[in-house]
């Protein structure tokens, strides 16, 4: 079933979700079912899985000289969306990205989706590899989100990117796409994205998906914002708990949001980590029941393929 048609039929009930992060290679799917499993009870209509594009290293060879290989470190997306779908009988959304892929490889990547049955996608432009200051499309890819929502939404009308095909099978994805309450890193300001994000909607994209925030302002003034702009589809707010002390100096790098001077202060305050994993359940609980009370239409955790904080806080929400 589309994501929309979940909210649809949930009506005014707010929707549980999380996302997930395929396995390192090497490692198993036992990994993803034992993350899975403790939050089945809150019956998640839908479950994200990452996409991870290729990373560059350097292998020093004999004589000194360095050898640049490509690697995948956490392949592996479309089985397990497959796999999702197959073991727990619920949808699975997997991540497609402008980095790393031509417009070749993505109608091939939405082909294989198609075949398997999978319905969602969440369209992502993606982020710079480590060697690059700024994001760079691949040679005949695309180079931002909302062309790539295009390329999905052309096959939806059975438009492939070889034009002399005829009576061309017609998928049926449905796209969601990411916003950011507090801007994207690399836009000039928070209006300025918020048209971009227009953009989106305006090549089809049928919902959104937030960037984590932990001010819950920050996401209303957002949906505000967004709807005098004549953004109509659904806002899915996003939610990470806080786990650590270093992610009070992580996640502010990383993903260019500020942190509330009172979650610092508590965090600041704990001995151990133990201790900040409780102060970030408790947080995000909070977080989570004033959302619910202002009736999104759905609660998307970021679970990076760790499940007993969301199913804490899941068990006091839900």
């Amino acid at each position: 079933m589309k994501i929309t048609k979940h909210i649809e039929t949930a009506k005014d009930k707010t929707l549980f979700s999380f996302e997930i992060l395929p396995p390192l290679k090497g490692q198993n799917i036992d990994s993803i079912y034992s993350g899975i499993d403790p939050l089945m009870e809150f019956n998640p209509p839908f479950i994200d899985v990452t996409y991870h594009r290729e990373e560059y290293v350097y292998i020093e060879q004999a004589g000194g000289l360095l050898e640049k290989r490509i690697v995948r470190k956490r392949p592996g997306t479309v089985g397990i969306c497959a796999a999702i779908q197959s073991k727990y009988g619920i949808d699975a959304v997997p991540h497609i990205l402008c980095g790393g892929f031509t417009k070749e490889d993505t109608e091939n990547f939405l082909i294989d989706l198609d075949f398997l049955g999978i319905k969602n996608v969440m369209a992502l432009r993606g982020d710079a590899v480590k060697s690059e200051i700024y994001f760079k499309p691949e040679l005949g890819g695309n180079c931002y989100a909302n062309d790539l929502v295009k390329q999905i939404i052309n096959m939806n009308e059975g438009k492939f990117l070889d034009e002399a095909l005829e009576n061309s099978h017609k998928t049926d994805f449905c796209v969601g796409v990411a916003g950011y309450p507090e801007k994207h890193m690399e836009a000039p300001s928070l209006d300025n994205d918020i048209e971009r994000l227009k953009i989106k909607q305006a090549a089809g994209a049928e919902y959104v998906v937030t960037q984590m925030f932990f001010d819950n302002q920050k996401y209303f003034e957002f949906v505000e914002k967004c709807r005098e702009k004549g953004i109509t589809i659904p806002i899915i707010p996003g939610l990470k708990p806080i786990a650590t002390k270093k992610q009070l100096t992580i996640i502010p790098h990383r993903f260019h949001i500020d942190m509330p001077d009172v979650l610092t202060r508590e965090v600041e305050k704990c001995k151990d980590n133990q201790e900040v994993r409780q102060v970030g359940i408790d947080w995000c609980i909070q977080q989570s029941k004033e959302l619910v009370a202002a009736g999104v239409p759905v609660l998307h955790y970021y679970s990076m393929g760790k499940s007993s904080n969301i199913q804490k806080i899941a068990s006091a929400v839900f």
